[in-house]
């Protein structure tokens, strides 16, 4: 198995595709979008905390979280595999609220910074010199640590991780215990016990009591390259740690399974169950690994169990540790098993944005119809001379006999809102009707009639301006009449009256017939006409300009949701990019192998060793042994 050679465009297909993913958005309450809300979230974990830092890394240690449910011994059993009490063990519930990542200290800098679990603050402790504390003693209670996101590299680095969008928002809330408030942290322990080339990760319960927890373990389980699952003998057929192995076979991930405190006289019993059980799961070719319940493992003493009760697990990490082809074929597969599942997981995901992005159009829809309808009656309304009443019209019938103009006008102005307001008012019922039948509206209908409370007062403003404008138009043309006819009857005309008459005719319909008549007499049949046409452009802006305000209010909670109609496009596009690098990786992966292999047949005898030269006997059996590990991780 060649180790990961991943070329620059793969990652950036990679990166666009996860910033499509981070930008999908999924507020309406439709069925299915709670489940696409957390395969983005997931999504977004596995790709920022695993897939694209081990492509840009490919020799980086493996890291193998140790998860699993509430008591199954996790703590205990990575206390054993180091040697010392590096985590805390016990029976109270929670135990492991800060996880804790042990590794080599050559192998430290690639988990000090941000390449993996960027949301996390780095909290270390130094290598124990002496072995470990001594009983009773923890090590993270020692006043020197470190803390990456604090200070000197540790910040540079956090301030670079947000830079690049690694956190990208998608960090739990909550609090970590070491990293002060609102800051969840991972402690970080060296120790020269394990092996250079792998990492244990002991994460919090996966079905813990508090959210947090829970969503903090998942998130963890996403950047393994193993993920080493711990269950017991009384809750092997549990839901949640079966839910855990599902999800692995999807996505292909190496994976090892521990079953703990085992009672010695039903050992083989309960193991040959648990066997059968994976074997109908398809999982038969997982890694087993039986350790026996003993005194240690309810967590009391040193929480330390004896070397050889995790020998063979000790034994198996250690093995992937050193053989750089084992550890490159786990890693490996782990990263392409997450890579191929996005075949099946990115249309789901734009699936539910294109549901989303049509019910966001089938709700804007019924808003546009209801104020298409109200547009509608306001030009019959206005048309018919439905303004012309009430007062108004009694205004109207007094200006003949020298009734005042500008009563006249407020007269109308208060028509013309009246009028407005009750189409929109009409519009808005409509439409909050239509909505209260789509479950899809459930979150918004609220936030819309909140914004469209106080529409009189808003359509009031407008029909003012309206009048300001007119009275300013009837201004113009009067002066311009007057520039250019001479005589005493122009001279004495008040724009404010000519503004009173065009007003009339504009809102007055049939009903005020006579109002354009006594314009021409005032102003001139030329300048009378020009002025209507003039004033009724003016009227329809200002109508579509109210009406167009109130929808676009009615719709602003809608437009807040941020339904873009090109995500759904936008996500299946970055997918068949990534696809086709993928392909193209794999093609050339493939050819490189070919050339290798003919080189090594074509290699003459004596002429040195076929899997490489420098390379002695001896090495090249143990290459040739790690490349069958290699085949029997890939074919499992």
């Amino acid at each position: 198995m060649a180790t990961l050679d991943v070329r620059p465009r793969l990652i950036d297909a990679l990166s666009v595709l996860r910033d499509r993913v981070d930008a999908a958005r999924f507020p309406l309450p439709l069925r299915g979008a709670a489940r696409a809300r957390r395969n983005r979230d997931e999504l977004l974990a596995q790709l920022d905390d695993y897939v694209i830092p081990r492509l840009r890394s490919p020799k980086a240690p493996l890291l193998a979280v140790i998860g699993g449910s509430t008591g199954a011994g996790k703590s205990t059993l990575v206390n054993s595999l180091v040697g010392r009490r590096v985590s805390e063990a016990g029976v109270l519930r929670p135990t492991t609220r800060t996880p804790v990542l042990v590794c080599h200290p050559e192998d430290v800098h690639w988990f000090s910074g941000p390449r993996v679990l960027p949301q996390l603050t780095r909290v270390w402790v130094p290598e124990q010199d002496d072995g470990g504390s001594g009983e009773g003693e923890y090590p993270c209670a020692a006043p020197s640590y470190g803390s990456y996101g604090r200070g000197g590299r540790g910040a540079e680095a956090a301030e670079a991780a947000g830079e690049h969008g690694l956190g990208g928002g998608r960090g739990i809330g909550g609090g970590g215990e070491a990293g002060g408030a609102g800051a969840l942290t991972v402690r970080i322990e060296a120790d020269s016990a394990l092996p250079s080339g792998v990492a244990l990760l002991d994460a919090p319960d996966i079905d813990s009591l508090v959210a947090r927890n829970r969503e903090l373990a998942a998130e963890l389980i996403c950047a393994a390259d193993v993920w080493v699952l711990v269950t017991t003998a009384a809750r092997y057929a549990d839901a949640v740690p079966w839910h855990l192995l599902r999800t692995a076979k999807e996505y292909d991930v190496t994976l090892v399974t521990v079953l703990d405190r085992v009672p010695h006289q039903i050992a083989t019993d309960i193991s040959g169950r648990y066997a059968e059980l994976l074997q109908r799961a398809g999982l038969g070719h997982v890694p087993r690994f039986t350790i026996p319940e003993l005194p240690e493992s309810a967590g009391g003493g040193s929480g330390l169990l004896p070397a050889t009760a995790v020998a063979a697990l000790r034994d198996w990490l250690e093995r992937h540790a050193k053989d750089p082809v084992a550890r490159a074929a786990a890693a490996e597969r782990t990263a392409a098993g997450v890579i191929s599942s996005l075949r099946s997981r990115l249309p789901a995901l734009a699936g539910a944005a294109a549901a989303q992005h049509a019910a966001a159009l089938r709700l804007a829809g019924r808003v546009e119809e209801a104020y298409e309808l109200a547009g509608g009656r306001v030009r019959r309304e206005v048309a018919a001379g439905e303004v012309l009443s009430g007062d108004a019209r009694a205004h109207w019938r007094d200006h003949g006999f020298g009734g005042r103009s500008d009563e006249l006008l407020d007269a109308l102005t208060q028509g013309l809102t009246a009028l407005l307001t009750c189409a929109v008012e009409e519009a808005d019922e409509r439409a909050a009707e239509a909505w209260r039948r789509d479950p899809a509206a459930a979150e918004v209908s609220l936030t819309a009639a909140a914004g469209a409370a106080g529409a009189g007062e808003r359509l009031g403003v407008i029909v003012r301006r309206w009048r300001r404008c007119l009275e300013e138009l009837a201004e113009e043309e009067t002066r311009e009449a007057r520039a250019g006819q001479a005589g005493e009857r122009l001279g004495s005309v008040e724009p404010e009256d000519a503004a009173a008459l065009l007003a009339t005719a504009l809102l007055g319909g049939r009903r005020a017939r006579t109002a354009g008549e006594n314009l021409a007499d005032l102003l001139g049949a030329q300048t009378a006409l020009r002025l209507c046409e003039r004033g009724g452009r003016l009227l329809t802006t200002y109508l579509e300009r109210a009406l167009d305000g109130e929808r676009e209010r009615r719709l602003a909670p809608l437009d807040q949701l941020t339904v873009p109609p090109e995500q759904q496009a936008e996500l299946i596009a970055a997918l068949s990019v990534l696809q086709r690098e993928r392909q193209a990786e794999q093609r050339e992966t493939e050819q490189e192998r070919a050339k290798e292999l003919k080189a090594a047949v074509r290699a003459p005898s004596g002429s040195g060793p076929r899997f490489g030269s420098g390379l002695g006997a001896e090495a090249g059996s143990g290459l040739g042994a790690g490349l069958e590990l290699a085949k029997e991780e890939v074919s499992g």
